[in-house]
């Protein structure tokens, strides 16, 4: 399945769709992460630039969803893509932003993980430990999920919040004793042999990622998300029909190995 084949419907359920276009803008800012396969693709294809050539396009990245959720909010970003759990917490905080699509949970890309002398070996043995995160992002999320299906709650772990750089320095060098993270920094940390995997996202009932627009944007320019969902759709499928190019263009702009990002396409 497409993961944009339901966007249309959203929009014309909340009456986007039917909404007058005001002047559409002259420049269009997106924001991802390192890890945004589809957004990745999009922009070293240069796809949006030639589906507007009158526009500029710009591309912002961020090491995670809060933070871009943060810059969405106060109106420098239109669209933003992130996990699950960040578009709740920035609505919870006063946001006013609208889900425009999804894509296919990735449960086996959410993970928790320990260094290999580690002495744990289920989320159980948590209790008390501490565990580095991304505060407000779909790895607290999945925490939060392992924890309550262990019998556990959060208030019985140690949680550390950091950014993903941090927390992979914090985790290799043993001032943590847990680390949630998304990939491709799964995979990464996998190709280099000193982690294990101690849980995945699977069976969790995970949802996302989703990409949402700041409300007025999407109100005045419903035609224009959708066309840009529709070149989003195109990127999503190179992955497939141009499986080994894509490899070596997500590894060349994201600075990783190709098997490094064969492992997180596997995911």
């Amino acid at each position: 399945m497409k993961p944009f084949t339901f966007i249309a419907a959203i929009l014309a359920f909340s009456g986007l769709l039917n909404t007058a276009s005001a002047d559409e803008p002259d420049a269009l800012r997106i924001g991802y992460q390192k890890g945004s396969i589809t957004l990745v693709l999009a922009k070293e294809h240069g796809l949006l630039e030639k589906r507007f050539p009158e526009k500029k396009i710009k591309w912002i990245e961020f090491p995670a969803g809060p933070q871009m959720l943060e810059a969405l909010n106060i109106g420098s970003l239109d669209i933003a893509s992130t996990g699950d759990i960040p578009p709740i917490f920035a609505q919870v905080a006063g946001a006013d932003l609208v889900y425009i699509g999804a894509e296919a949970a990735k449960p086996q890309a959410e993970t928790l993980l320990v260094r290999n002398e580690s002495p744990l070996h289920s989320v159980a043995e948590l209790k008390g430990r501490k565990v580095a995160l991304q505060k407000g992002s779909s790895s607290h999320n999945v925490v939060l999920r392992l924890l309550n299906k262990a019998g556990l709650t959060f208030k019985d772990i140690q949680p550390v919040y950091l950014t993903p750089a941090d927390a992979r320095a914090a985790f290799e060098n043993g001032s943590v004793d847990a680390w949630a993270i998304w990939d491709p920094y799964y995979s990464i940390a996998m190709s280099e042999g000193h982690s294990r995997l101690l849980a995945n996202g699977e069976g969790l009932g995970l949802s996302g990622p989703f990409y949402t627009a700041r409300r007025a944007f999407a109100e005045e320019n419903a035609a224009l998300v959708q066309h840009i969902l529709d070149e989003l759709t195109v990127a999503d499928g190179l992955t497939r029909s141009q499986r080994t190019e894509s490899i070596q263009i997500l590894a060349r702009s994201m600075g990783l190995s190709e098997a490094v990002i064969t492992q997180y396409l596997d995911h």
